[in-house]
C-alpha cells in the first residue's frame, strides 16, 4: 500500500508519537494479548476434558469436520481486510466503508458456496452426517464480516485489553452453552451452537467498543490499495492454515467419524504448546526480527542463532515427554475411552517439534520481508505431505496418518525451511553446536522416564507424575546452566519471603 501523510482522527501517526510511547502502547497490547491467549487456551483445555465425557468419538469427529472447514473460510473470508486496516496508511474512516463492504462481500459469497457445497464437503470427509453442522459452523464468518474492520481497528489502537475482553466474554458464553448442550444429548451441534453464539457476544463487543460508525460504500481507489495488501497475506495464511487442518479430511474420507474423533483428540493435545507458547513468540518475534534485520549484517544471525537454540531447548523436551508418556496423558486427562489416540499423539508429538521450528522460520522470514519464501515453503510442505498423509492413513490408519504427517514435516519442510532462511543471509551453521547438549539432554530425559513409566504402568497417575518430573528434572539439570538454575532459585527465594 502506498503510505500517504494524511492521518487517522482515532491514532496519531507514528511520527507524531514518541518512540517510549510507541513502546508503552505496544508492550500493552502485548501483555494484555498474552493474558488473553493464556485464559482463552486455559479454558479451552478444561472444556476439552469436560466435553470429551460428554460426547461420543463419532459426533467428535462430525464436528472435526465441520471445524476443518470453518478454519480454512475463517482465514480467507475477508480477503485479509483485516491485516490491511492494521497496516493502513491514512483515514481509517475513510477506509472503512469500502472495507467493510468488501467484507461483507466476500463472506456473503464463501458462506453461500460453503451451504451449496456442504454435503459435497462432508461426504469427501467421510461424514454426510457433519452437513448440517458445516452450515451452522461456518455461519460464523457471516459475523466477522461485520466485525473484522473493528477488529482491526482495536488492535491498530493498541487496544488489545478491550479485544480480548470481547473474546473472553464469547468464551464464556461458548463454554456455558456447549456443555449445557452436550449434557442435554445435543452432540456436535453443541459444539457450533456454542461457537456461533460466542462470535455474536463477541462481536456486540466489538461494535460497541471500536465506536466507529457502521457504513458501507464503495471507493475503487481504496479497494485497489486493500485488496493488492490484503489478497497476498490471505493467500499465504489461508495455505498455512490448510495444510494443518488437511489431515482431518483425509483420515475422515479413508477411516470414518469414530477414528476421526480419536484422531482430532490426539492432534489438539499436539498443539497445546504451539497454541499458547508459539503464539506468544509470533506477538513479538516479527517485530523483533524486523528490527534485528536494520541493524549491522551480522547482528541478525546472532539473534536467530541464540533464539532457535532456547527454542529448540525449551520444546524438545515437552515433546519427548509427550511422545514417551502418550498413553498416560490421554487416561488421565480424557479416560481410557479415548486410548486409541495416544498412539497417533506419540507421532505428533514430533510434528508439534518441527511446527515450532518451521513457524519460527517462517517469523524470519517474514521479518525480512521474504515473504514469497514463505509460500514456496509451504507449498513443497503440502506437495509431499498430503499424498503422505493419504498412503499412510491406508496402511497404518490413524497412527499412519500421524506417522506422515509427522515425516512429511521432518523430512521436507524442516529443510526446506533451513534453505529457505539461509538463502535469506543468515548464517544457520553455528546452531549445530549448540544443539548438542539439549540432544543428549533429551536422550538422559528418556534414560529416565521410560522405565520408570514401566514401573508404575499400572497407576497412569502415578507414572505420569514421577516419570514426567523425573525425567524432565533431569533434563533440566543437565541442559539448563547452572548458574541461570542458582539464579532463579535466588529470586524465588526472595519472593516468597519477602513481605
Amino acid at each position: 500500500m502506498t503510505p500517504d501523510r494524511s492521518t487517522d482522527s482515532t491514532i496519531q501517526s507514528p511520527d507524531q508519537l514518541s518512540s517510549r510511547s510507541l513502546r508503552r502502547k505496544a508492550g500493552r497490547g502485548l501483555g494484555w494479548s498474552l493474558l488473553g491467549n493464556l485464559v482463552m487456551k486455559a479454558g479451552s483445555f478444561v472444556m476439552g476434558l469436560i466435553l470429551a465425557r460428554l460426547v461420543a468419538p463419532g459426533e467428535f469427529g462430525v464436528y472435526a469436520v465441520a471445524l476443518a472447514a470453518t478454519n480454512i473460510v475463517m482465514v480467507i473470508k475477508d480477503l485479509g481486510i483485516m491485516a490491511a486496516t492494521i497496516q493502513w496508511r491514512g483515514s481509517v474512516e475513510e477506509m472503512a466503508p469500502t472495507a467493510t463492504l468488501l467484507n461483507l462481500f466476500s463472506a456473503t459469497a464463501l458462506y453461500g458456496a460453503f451451504w451449496v457445497g456442504a454435503p459435497f464437503y462432508a461426504a469427501a470427509a467421510g461424514s454426510p452426517d457433519a452437513t448440517p453442522v458445516v452450515r451452522l459452523l461456518t455461519a460464523v464468518i457471516l459475523v466477522e464480516a461485520i466485525t473484522a474492520v473493528r477488529t482491526g481497528v482495536l488492535l491498530r489502537r493498541f487496544q488489545q485489553d478491550k479485544s480480548s475482553m470481547a473474546i473472553l466474554a464469547g468464551f464464556v458464553v461458548n463454554a456455558a452453552l456447549a456443555i449445557s448442550l452436550a449434557a442435554a444429548g445435543a452432540g456436535p451441534y453443541s459444539f457450533a451452537w456454542g461457537q456461533v453464539s460466542a462470535a455474536v457476544v463477541t462481536g456486540i463487543l466489538v461494535l460497541f467498543w471500536a465506536k466507529m460508525p457502521f457504513r458501507v460504500g464503495f471507493d475503487r481507489p481504496v479497494a485497489g490499495r486493500l485488496l493488492r495488501f490484503g489478497l497476498p497475506s490471505a493467500a499465504g495464511i489461508g495455505l498455512e492454515t490448510l495444510l494443518v487442518n488437511v489431515g482431518y479430511v483425509i483420515v475422515g474420507n479413508i477411516m470414518g467419524e469414530e477414528p476421526l474423533g480419536y484422531y482430532m483428540l490426539a492432534f489438539n493435545v499436539s498443539s497445546w504448546v504451539p497454541g499458547l507458547v508459539g503464539s506468544a513468540i509470533r506477538q513479538v518475534s516479527l517485530a523483533g526480527f524486523s528490527r534485528l534485520a536494520e541493524g549491522e549484517d551480522d547482528e541478525l544471525s546472532r539473534g536467530v542463532q541464540s533464539s532457535v537454540t532456547l527454542l529448540f531447548s525449551g520444546v524438545l523436551p515437552l515433546a519427548l515427554l509427550m511422545g514417551a508418556l502418550a498413553h498416560q496423558i490421554v487416561f488421565v486427562l480424557y479416560g481410557p475411552v479415548w486410548d486409541q489416540s495416544a498412539g497417533v499423539l506419540r507421532f505428533l508429538a514430533l510434528l508439534m517439534l518441527v511446527r515450532m521450528l518451521t513457524s519460527f522460520a517462517l517469523d524470519i522470514l517474514n521479518g525480512q520481508g521474504a515473504t514469497r519464501a514463505t509460500v514456496w515453503m509451504n507449498i513443497g510442505y503440502g506437495v509431499v505431505m498430503v499424498p503422505a498423509v493419504i498412503a499412510c492413513t491406508h496402511l497404518d490408519g490413524i497412527r499412519g496418518a500421524a506417522i506422515g504427517q509427522a515425516g512429511a514435516a521432518l523430512l521436507v519442510a524442516l529443510p526446506l525451511a533451513v534453505v529457505a532462511v539461509n538463502r535469506t543471509g543468515i548464517t544457520l551453521k553455528p546452531i549445530l553446536p549448540a544443539l548438542i547438549r539439549p540432544l543428549l539432554g533429551g536422550l538422559a530425559l528418556l534414560a529416565v522416564a521410560l522405565p520408570l513409566a514401566y514401573l508404575t504402568a499400572g497407576n497412569p497417575f502415578v507414572s505420569l507424575a514421577l516419570a514426567g518430573g523425573a525425567g524432565l528434572a533431569t533434563y533440566v539439570a543437565l541442559v539448563v546452566p547452572y548458574e541461570k538454575i542458582r539464579s532463579f532459585g535466588a529470586r524465588a527465594t526472595r519472593l516468597m519471603t519477602s513481605r
